[in-house]
């Protein structure tokens, strides 16, 4: 009963977390953690960039995988299968992915980004990954891998990641190849909008939430688009105020929508 109570306090604190985030922004009385190109690192602690993306991603991938394997339910096929998802994007995220980055010298990510990142991937890690491996009983039937929301899951899963993967590709190429200067991607889906990456990350995140048929899942799926829409839309806004020729008609997350 007392681990129940703390599963849902996690998942109720997400929930607010992000109702609240979304209300903020709406109103526009949040004030939000610059990074990146809308950084321009005045007045502020910072961690180097690449140490900043390893502290924030690492513990989803870590605590995640600490739950599945150390939890009371046998860990069965269908788990070993979003065990495999998960660290796809995660382990990717913490231990390749900022190794790929073509950084400037110097470069730094805010602090209370850095350790706020950090507490929501540890939680993200243990609701998810204590969900699969404490109440996911249905799990347990390998008859599950057949089942159509796995199949969707996986599908909506699979196509984000790739899209995730071959966008920020793109955006790193462009870095290598103009090192002093933010440029226009015109490749791959950034012909229709301004952020395909993170297009890709919340389809991943809701074809996980699918093949895993997970409350957790469920709610980081919301948590992701209440942030990752926004960023999206900050970041179109910055383009057209930079780029006096950037595209009329392409828009910030989701194509020909928004």
């Amino acid at each position: 009963m007392e681990y129940s109570n703390t599963f849902i306090a996690g998942l109720s604190f997400v929930l607010l977390c992000s109702v609240g985030w979304i209300i903020l922004k709406l109103l526009k009385l949040n004030s939000p953690v610059v990074y990146g190109r809308h950084d321009s690192g005045e007045n502020r602690m910072g961690v180097p960039t690449r140490l900043s993306w390893v502290i924030m991603e690492a513990p989803a991938s870590l605590v995640f995988a600490w739950f599945v394997f150390t939890g009371p339910l046998p860990v069965s096929a269908p788990m070993i299968a979003l065990f495999i998802m998960w660290q796809l994007h995660y382990f990717h995220r913490a231990f390749i992915y900022p190794f790929q980055l073509k950084i400037r010298p110097g470069s730094t990510t805010p602090l209370r980004m850095t350790l706020s990142g950090a507490f929501f991937c540890a939680l993200n890690g243990f609701l998810n990954g204590s969900f699969l491996s404490y109440y996911a009983e249905f799990l347990q039937s390998n008859d599950w891998l057949y089942s159509p929301a796995f199949i969707i899951g996986v599908s909506l899963f699979a196509a984000g990641f790739v899209l995730n993967k071959v966008s920020d590709k793109e955006l790193m190429r462009l870095r290598k190849e103009n090192p002093d200067a933010y440029s226009i991607p015109y490749n791959g889906a950034y012909r229709w909008v301004s952020c395909p990456n993170y297009l890709g990350e919340l389809l991943t995140w809701i074809g996980f939430a699918c093949a895993a048929w997970s409350v957790a899942g469920l709610v980081f799926a919301f948590m992701s688009a209440s942030n990752l829409i926004f960023r999206a839309m900050d970041n179109h806004k910055w383009y057209h105020e930079k780029f006096p020729d950037y595209p009329k008609d392409r828009k910030a997350i989701i194509p020909f929508i928004l």
